[in-house]
Order: structure tokens, then sequence, then C-alpha cells
């Protein structure tokens, strides 16, 4: 059990026969009455966000979230197949459960798949990849002063916004929480 007084961002915890993870909470303490603890929850099985307020001695049970390293081997039309790497299993997801988090992986790259109770809810891919530009606009020297930048397209088919410096053929790094690029490899 958790009490409201110690909710952190990223804690998941059992509220009202769901599971949330909490993506936002504020400890507010008005002139009159009693304090309460402001939060923004994320379903982490549909994906739906809402706002509750606790007293900070409410407590919630925490969900035990099983996170697994496993290899991201190949898509095959709608369905995602993973491995684990010590036992060689294989499992293949659905691409409602996988949305856009494979968006920057390559085949064979290790994710983190995501499970409460054996049901696989979400998929975390590593927090920085390096990937080749398949395609982009050539830049145009001098023109680098105001930080422009230009679409470019990886091999994994994402797009992503580089500096116009950035060339077709080159390795760059990626967050993969925001999408943006970070430097060339």
């Amino acid at each position: 059990m958790i009490s409201a007084g110690d909710f952190r961002n990223g804690i998941t915890i059992e509220f009202e026969g769901n599971v949330y993870q909490i993506i936002e909470f504020q400890h507010v303490k008005p002139g009159k009455g009693a304090a309460f603890v402001r939060t923004k929850l994320k379903n982490i099985i549909n994906g739906g966000v809402v706002e509750k307020t606790f007293r900070p001695t409410e407590k919630c049970p925490q969900a035990r979230i099983d996170r697994k390293d496993m290899q991201y081997l190949y898509s095959d039309g709608d369905l995602y197949n993973f491995m684990d790497t010590e036992t060689y299993d294989q499992i293949a997801l659905n691409a409602d459960t996988i949305g856009d988090a494979l968006k920057f992986v390559k085949e064979n790259e290790m994710v983190k798949i995501c499970s409460y109770n054996g049901n696989v809810f979400a998929i975390e891919p590593p927090l920085f990849v390096e990937l080749e530009i398949t395609e982009t606009e050539p830049g145009f020297k001098g023109d680098t002063a105001t930080g422009a930048t230009k679409p470019a397209i990886v091999e994994t088919g994402a797009k992503v916004m580089v500096p116009l410096f950035v060339d077709q053929g080159e390795v760059i790094k990626i967050d993969t929480r925001t999408g943006e690029y970070l430097s060339r490899v």
C-alpha cells in the first residue's frame, strides 16, 4: 500500500478496479481546509487519462508491473514478433498493443515488454537509437544561423526534423521519447 502523500511520477497504483500510472502529481495546501494531492492518472490498459484528488492519508495498493527485455524480431502484417533472449520463447503482439512505440526500432534490437498480471500493455523502446537517414533534401551552405531544420526519413520509415547540415546516408542519434534529433554519430 502506498499513501497519496508518497505519490511520485511513474508509480503505478490500483484504483477503482483499474491500474493507473501517475503522470503528474501536486501537493496542495489551501489556506483553509485540509491539504490534498491533485493527480493526473493514465490508465495503462486503455490509455485514458483522468484527474483525481486524494487526501494525503488515503492509501492505494501499488500495482506490480513486470518489465522484461525482449528482442524485436520482425513484423508480419498486423503482428509484431518478439523473443526472450534467455529462454528463446517467442510472442506475437498486435498493432493495437504496440501503438507507435516501434517507430524508431530496427529489427533485432532489444525493447522492454511491460505487462500486468501476464497481460502485455506496452512496449518501451530504448531511450536513444542510432539510425541512418535514407531520404532528405540537400542543405544549403551558410543557411545555419537561424538553427533551421528540414524533414528527414530514417531507415525505419519514421520522419525526424534534422538540422540543414545533415545529409542523406549519415547516421544520427534520436531520443525515442520525444522523437527529436540529438547528434550525428
